[in-house]
């Protein structure tokens, strides 16, 4: 299905005849291998732009960690870091933009990326909040979670087992949920003139029409991440990731019936 198939009113795209949700292709299990190997590239490429974006994430990040460490409250720690991880994908739009460019053959510019930041504002907070809504829940439910900790002073390890298990399904449900609907609806808003909605369903379908392949791409992502908050390499596991999620994007979704963005 092309865009000159679509009915246009005036000239002017018209999102009323677009189709519900945008087709996914189906995926191999190499796929994530590919991805990162071309955000990689991508880095190399432009080292000092993707490096620099991932540094300003780095810092975000520890600050976040700092502030939590100086409340003196882990708990705390943790829902905030997981926070950062839910709003991910929403900063790293910048990232995409950068892929996007070097894809089109121009000189990634970081001002550019702000620009595009800019004209896709109104996506973005839509979908901030929708995430703030799933974290603030998230948080609710953990601090639920509590009334299964161990009234013991030093719980033995088998006693924090329904604890912890509770906890750790509870996490996962929520960042499934997150997974699934921001895997690819980002990068989908800064390529093609798409509505939220669609994006997100596009998404959804994507996650669930290639369940394992995503799987595993998601456990990548938290693994990388993990790294490299322990060993202090995010500035360049961030940018990794992003301009994988860029390339993940365009070769799993078919959005070719939506017209791309005018050239800024």
């Amino acid at each position: 299905m092309t865009v000159s198939s679509h009915k246009y009113n005036g000239g002017e795209f018209d999102p009323s005849s677009m189709p519900f949700a945008a087709p996914c292709n189906l995926l191999d299990t190499g796929a994530p291998v590919r991805w990162l190997s071309k955000g990689w590239q991508d880095i190399r490429t432009a080292p000092a732009q993707s490096l620099l974006y991932g540094a300003v994430m780095m810092v975000l990040s520890y600050a976040l960690a700092y502030l939590a460490y100086q409340m003196g409250n882990f708990i705390i720690m943790v829902a905030l870091l997981a926070g950062f991880m839910f709003l991910g994908p929403v900063l790293a739009i910048g990232l995409y933009s950068i892929s996007c460019q070097i894809q089109n053959g121009r000189k990634p510019v970081l001002g550019y990326c702000l620009r595009e930041g800019k004209r896709h504002l109104g996506n973005e907070m839509v979908f901030a909040a929708i995430l703030l809504v799933v974290f603030l829940l998230w948080m609710r439910a953990t601090s639920t979670v509590h009334i299964f900790f161990p009234a013991e002073v030093h719980p033995h390890w088998s006693d924090l087992a329904l604890f912890l298990g509770i906890g750790s399904l509870i996490g996962a449900l929520f960042s499934a949920v997150i997974f699934c609907a921001s895997a690819f609806s980002l990068p989908m808003f800064m390529d093609r003139r798409v509505d939220v909605v669609t994006a997100v369903v596009t998404s959804v379908n994507a996650v669930l029409r290639n369940k394992a392949v995503l799987l595993l791409w998601g456990f990548l992502i938290v693994s990388l991440s993990l790294l490299g908050f322990l060993t202090g390499t995010l500035f360049v596991v961030l940018p990794l990731i992003g301009h994988a999620t860029w390339h993940a994007y365009r070769e799993t979704i078919d959005a070719s019936a939506w017209p791309r963005h005018e050239a800024l």
